[in-house]
Protein backbone atom coordinates (compact mmCIF):
# COMPACT_ATOMS: atom_id res chain seq x y z
CA UNK A 1 0.00 0.00 0.00
CA UNK A 2 1.23 3.46 -0.91
CA UNK A 3 1.47 6.39 1.44
CA UNK A 4 -1.09 9.15 0.97
CA UNK A 5 0.15 12.68 1.27
CA UNK A 6 -2.00 15.59 2.26
CA UNK A 7 -1.13 19.24 1.80
CA UNK A 8 -2.65 21.59 4.34
CA UNK A 9 -2.72 25.28 3.53
CA UNK A 10 -3.51 27.87 6.14
CA UNK A 11 -6.39 29.95 4.87
CA UNK A 12 -5.11 33.12 6.51
CA UNK A 13 -1.78 33.11 4.66
CA UNK A 14 -1.10 34.04 1.06
CA UNK A 15 0.85 31.36 -0.83
CA UNK A 16 3.80 33.66 -1.45
CA UNK A 17 4.19 36.79 0.62
CA UNK A 18 4.83 39.74 -1.68
CA UNK A 19 7.02 42.51 -0.35
CA UNK A 20 7.88 45.71 -2.19
CA UNK A 21 10.88 47.83 -1.18
CA UNK A 22 13.00 50.54 -2.74
CA UNK A 23 12.30 53.66 -4.76
CA UNK A 24 12.61 54.40 -8.46
CA UNK A 25 12.33 57.59 -10.46
CA UNK A 26 10.45 57.35 -13.74
CA UNK A 27 8.44 59.52 -16.09
CA UNK A 28 4.84 59.30 -17.22
CA UNK A 29 4.64 59.80 -20.97
CA UNK A 30 2.13 62.05 -22.74
CA UNK A 31 -0.32 59.14 -23.07
CA UNK A 32 -0.27 58.41 -19.33
CA UNK A 33 1.95 55.32 -19.55
CA UNK A 34 4.38 54.55 -16.75
CA UNK A 35 7.15 51.95 -16.75
CA UNK A 36 6.93 49.71 -13.70
CA UNK A 37 10.41 48.76 -12.43
CA UNK A 38 11.27 45.13 -13.20
CA UNK A 39 11.76 44.41 -9.49
CA UNK A 40 8.12 45.35 -8.87
CA UNK A 41 6.68 44.04 -12.13
CA UNK A 42 7.91 40.50 -11.47
CA UNK A 43 5.87 40.41 -8.26
CA UNK A 44 2.72 41.70 -9.97
CA UNK A 45 2.84 39.14 -12.77
CA UNK A 46 0.49 40.26 -15.61
CA UNK A 47 -1.45 43.09 -13.98
CA UNK A 48 -1.86 45.27 -10.93
CA UNK A 49 -4.54 47.44 -9.33
CA UNK A 50 -3.99 51.18 -9.06
CA UNK A 51 -6.23 53.20 -6.75
CA UNK A 52 -6.51 56.42 -4.82
CA UNK A 53 -3.99 56.39 -2.02
CA UNK A 54 -3.39 58.45 1.08
CA UNK A 55 -1.19 61.50 1.63
CA UNK A 56 -1.48 62.53 -2.04
CA UNK A 57 -0.19 59.40 -3.78
CA UNK A 58 -1.64 56.41 -5.61
CA UNK A 59 -1.53 52.88 -4.24
CA UNK A 60 -0.64 49.89 -6.43
CA UNK A 61 -1.59 46.40 -5.23
CA UNK A 62 -1.14 42.89 -6.55
CA UNK A 63 -4.31 40.94 -7.32
CA UNK A 64 -4.33 38.90 -4.12
CA UNK A 65 -3.91 41.87 -1.81
CA UNK A 66 -6.44 43.91 -3.81
CA UNK A 67 -9.02 41.13 -3.34
CA UNK A 68 -8.28 40.96 0.41
CA UNK A 69 -8.55 44.74 0.65
CA UNK A 70 -11.91 44.74 -1.16
CA UNK A 71 -13.24 42.00 1.12
CA UNK A 72 -12.47 44.25 4.08
CA UNK A 73 -14.22 47.18 2.39
CA UNK A 74 -17.28 45.02 1.69
CA UNK A 75 -17.51 44.12 5.38
CA UNK A 76 -17.88 47.76 6.38
CA UNK A 77 -21.38 48.59 7.63
CA UNK A 78 -23.46 50.17 4.88
CA UNK A 79 -25.47 52.10 7.45
CA UNK A 80 -22.34 54.06 8.45
CA UNK A 81 -21.72 57.14 6.30
CA UNK A 82 -17.95 57.16 6.94
CA UNK A 83 -17.73 53.50 5.91
CA UNK A 84 -19.63 54.20 2.67
CA UNK A 85 -17.38 57.17 1.93
CA UNK A 86 -14.26 55.11 2.52
CA UNK A 87 -15.48 52.29 0.26
CA UNK A 88 -16.38 54.81 -2.47
CA UNK A 89 -13.01 56.53 -2.20
CA UNK A 90 -11.05 53.36 -2.91
CA UNK A 91 -13.46 51.51 -5.23
CA UNK A 92 -14.43 54.40 -7.49
CA UNK A 93 -10.82 55.52 -7.86
CA UNK A 94 -9.36 52.21 -8.97
CA UNK A 95 -8.27 50.57 -12.20
CA UNK A 96 -6.92 47.17 -13.10
CA UNK A 97 -3.82 47.82 -15.19
CA UNK A 98 -2.25 45.23 -17.46
CA UNK A 99 1.40 45.51 -18.40
CA UNK A 100 2.22 46.11 -22.05
CA UNK A 101 5.23 44.52 -23.77
CA UNK A 102 7.48 47.32 -22.50
CA UNK A 103 6.35 46.78 -18.88
CA UNK A 104 4.20 49.91 -18.77
CA UNK A 105 0.84 50.53 -17.17
CA UNK A 106 -1.67 53.18 -18.17
CA UNK A 107 -2.54 55.66 -15.42
CA UNK A 108 -6.01 57.08 -16.05
CA UNK A 109 -6.42 60.86 -16.29
CA UNK A 110 -8.65 60.80 -13.19
CA UNK A 111 -6.01 59.03 -11.09
CA UNK A 112 -3.24 61.29 -12.43
CA UNK A 113 -5.29 64.31 -11.43
CA UNK A 114 -6.18 62.90 -7.99
CA UNK A 115 -2.49 62.45 -7.12
CA UNK A 116 -1.41 65.63 -8.98
CA UNK A 117 1.02 63.56 -11.04
CA UNK A 118 3.16 65.45 -13.50
CA UNK A 119 5.75 63.94 -15.83
CA UNK A 120 8.31 63.01 -13.15
CA UNK A 121 7.19 60.45 -10.58
CA UNK A 122 8.71 58.26 -7.89
CA UNK A 123 7.57 54.67 -7.34
CA UNK A 124 8.09 53.63 -3.73
CA UNK A 125 7.89 50.07 -2.41
CA UNK A 126 6.06 50.09 0.93
CA UNK A 127 5.94 46.41 1.93
CA UNK A 128 2.46 45.31 0.75
CA UNK A 129 2.06 47.96 -1.95
CA UNK A 130 3.79 50.34 -4.31
CA UNK A 131 3.04 54.04 -4.05
CA UNK A 132 3.22 56.41 -7.02
CA UNK A 133 4.14 59.96 -6.08
CA UNK A 134 4.68 63.14 -8.03
CA UNK A 135 8.45 63.63 -7.67
CA UNK A 136 8.19 67.11 -6.13
CA UNK A 137 5.50 66.02 -3.67
CA UNK A 138 7.61 62.96 -2.68
CA UNK A 139 10.66 65.13 -2.06
CA UNK A 140 8.61 67.46 0.13
CA UNK A 141 7.09 64.53 2.03
CA UNK A 142 10.40 62.91 2.91
CA UNK A 143 12.47 66.04 3.48
CA UNK A 144 14.19 66.31 6.85
CA UNK A 145 12.07 69.38 7.57
CA UNK A 146 8.85 67.34 7.22
CA UNK A 147 9.87 64.04 8.84
CA UNK A 148 11.39 63.65 12.28
CA UNK A 149 12.17 59.92 12.43
CA UNK A 150 13.09 60.06 16.10
CA UNK A 151 9.65 61.48 16.98
CA UNK A 152 7.92 58.96 14.72
CA UNK A 153 9.76 56.05 16.33
CA UNK A 154 8.87 57.33 19.78
CA UNK A 155 5.19 57.66 18.82
CA UNK A 156 5.17 54.17 17.29
CA UNK A 157 6.92 52.78 20.38
CA UNK A 158 4.11 54.23 22.52
CA UNK A 159 1.71 52.30 20.23
CA UNK A 160 3.51 48.99 20.83
CA UNK A 161 5.89 49.01 17.85
CA UNK A 162 9.35 47.94 18.98
CA UNK A 163 12.42 47.35 16.83
CA UNK A 164 14.88 46.73 19.63
CA UNK A 165 17.81 44.57 18.65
Amino acid sequence: MGVKWKIILKEDKRPEEVMFTGQYQHAIDSKGRLIMPVKFREKFKDSCYVCNGLDGCLFVFDKEYWEEFNEKLMKLPMNNKKARTLARYFASGSDECEFDKQGRILISPALKEKASLTRDVVLVGVLNRVEIWDADKWNETISDDEVDIDDLMEDMSDSGFDISF
